[in-house]
């Protein structure tokens, strides 16, 4: 049973002004009446989300009940579950879960029956299901061949949607209908990403067919939608396909930013949350090169409002493309720099969680006939070849800490070179250390006076602290240790 809330998100009145104003849509204007009917649900900025990028469906549902749900993570995004095509003289590689062949649940992370023990699991536990939706296009194959669910397909031919070659763009540029010029919205929106077959998302039957799989996902009790590739579709098709549905889930759209006069993220924030790309690359640049302080003006450097931004260190994308300042492979600094979105208060926290790789094409670890492996064995332990950052102490613990402060602002910066600290508000307050030596000092924090689990360095369980615990005096000052290249973290729900 889903948990979404009925708080106003996108509303009817929103998609009328979409649809209106067609392909040369400005940004939503804000103020819609409250009464309107709502077709998303905001997700919030205390909500913590983490993509278990290509976890089997089974892994996903033990780790709702055995680990995100007491840890108190808001929702796990999961990869895409429609059938897609399987490509083995590839060796199985990760994108190809990106080239839908059917809405039919049967991928190689399980089937339909797996998928929606997964939702129950995740649900009981109290941790939403975000969904990775592929709506843009199908696939990139230009022979006959087979899918993951046993259905045969041609690359405009799909027996099993039903779609035929008329449901598809077909640009007629450049010879293969490739896109080739970024700053012509037109050929963005109408020709083919590196051959994909390209939905036509302004036709009323395409529209009802993605609705319908949507739909059929927000039935199983899934709660909201990453949007992939949301640029290459006009956001009135969005409003139009999400506005189709029963419910209002929670959403939130892949806009790549481009250089001047390409398509803006700042078109697809009437629909929800949209990817906040710089926050990566800035944020992760600052962890990588110890330069901490340069993040206290962090919003100067963003394009997107707080309310509208979704955050991340690295995502599946740029773990691989060598866009990410930092990844797994980092250490220490991945996971500080994991801990300070989960801290800080613009947008809200997009984390992740995958399987470590030798090549950027590789898939996660499968069997002989590219079926995914477990994730966990039957104790809970985290198998080989899949890197389980979110269990990290300092991930984890902090998503308990984004709870406690909720929208408490941003207060008592402190910042010396490669040594910040910061509150929010009177819940809580963090500091880390990016330097080879301990940090010991006296911090200023608006903090109500008592004694406070560190929760970066140890676990607060039952009125008790694992780790070092601080006291914070009349006057709101904390004296305490940030240990080398680390992080400290107190908040008024782990006060002792």
């Amino acid at each position: 049973m889903s948990r979404r809330s009925r708080y106003t998100g996108v509303t009817i009145a929103t998609v009328s002004a979409l649809l209106l104003a067609g392909s040369a849509m400005a940004q939503p204007a804000a103020d819609i009446p409250s009464d309107e009917p709502s077709i998303t649900t905001p997700i919030g900025s205390s909500e913590a989300v983490v993509h278990f990028f290509q976890w089997p469906w089974e892994s996903i549902g033990r780790e709702c009940t055995d680990t995100l749900g007491p840890a108190g993570f808001g929702a796990v995004e999961v990869s895409a579950p429609q059938e897609h095509v399987v490509l083995p003289e590839q060796g199985y590689p990760w994108w190809q879960d990106y080239q839908p062949v059917s809405y039919q649940l049967d991928s190689r992370r399980g089937d339909r029956d797996a998928f929606a023990d997964m939702v129950a699991a995740c649900d009981a536990a109290g941790v939403e299901v975000y969904i990775d939706a592929v709506i843009n296009h199908m696939t990139g194959l230009g022979s006959r061949s087979t899918g993951s669910g046993g259905n045969t397909f041609d690359h405009y031919e799909y027996p099993a949607v039903p779609y035929g070659y008329n449901d598809f763009h077909h640009c007629g540029r450049h010879g293969d209908d490739d896109i080739r010029d970024w700053a012509d919205r037109w050929e963005v929106q109408n020709c083919e990403l590196l051959n994909l077959a390209d939905l036509a998302t302004e036709n009323d039957y395409v529209r009802g067919r993605l609705t319908a799989y949507l739909q059929d996902l927000l039935n199983l009790g899934v709660d909201g939608f990453r949007i992939d590739a949301a640029k290459h579709m006009p956001a009135e098709d969005i409003a139009a396909i999400l506005a189709g549905l029963d419910g209002s889930p929670k959403v939130f759209l892949e806009v790549i930013e481009g250089g001047p006069g390409e398509i803006s993220p700042t078109e697809y924030t009437g629909l929800g949350r949209v990817t906040e790309f710089r926050y990566g690359y800035e944020v992760g640049a600052r962890f990588a090169d110890g330069n901490l302080g340069a993040l206290q003006n962090l919003e100067s450097h963003l394009l997107l409002e707080s309310a509208d931004a979704m955050t991340f260190i690295d995502n599946h994308d740029t773990q691989r493309n060598g866009q990410a300042p930092l990844t797994y492979r980092d250490g220490a600094r991945y996971r500080m720099a994991q801990a300070f979105n989960l801290a800080h208060a613009y947008g809200a926290p997009h984390l992740l969680t995958g399987f470590t790789f030798d090549d950027h094409d590789q898939g996660p670890p499968a069997d002989s006939t590219g079926m995914t492996l477990s994730a966990v064995d039957e104790a809970g332990n985290c198998l080989s070849g899949w890197d389980c950052v979110h269990r990290e102490r300092t991930v984890l613990n902090m998503v308990a800490f984004r709870s406690a402060v909720g929208d408490a602002p941003m207060t008592d910066w402190w910042g010396d070179g490669s040594q910040i600290g910061f509150g929010r508000g009177d819940r809580g307050y963090a500091a880390f250390n990016a330097t080879d030596g301990e940090l010991s000092r006296e911090f200023t924090t608006g903090l109500p006076p008592g004694v406070y689990c560190d929760v970066a360095n140890g676990d607060y369980l039952n009125g008790r602290c694992t780790g070092p615990t601080y006291e914070v005096d009349d006057s709101g000052t904390l004296t305490a240790t940030v240990p080398p290249n680390g992080v400290l973290a107190v908040h008024v729900g782990a006060k002792i």
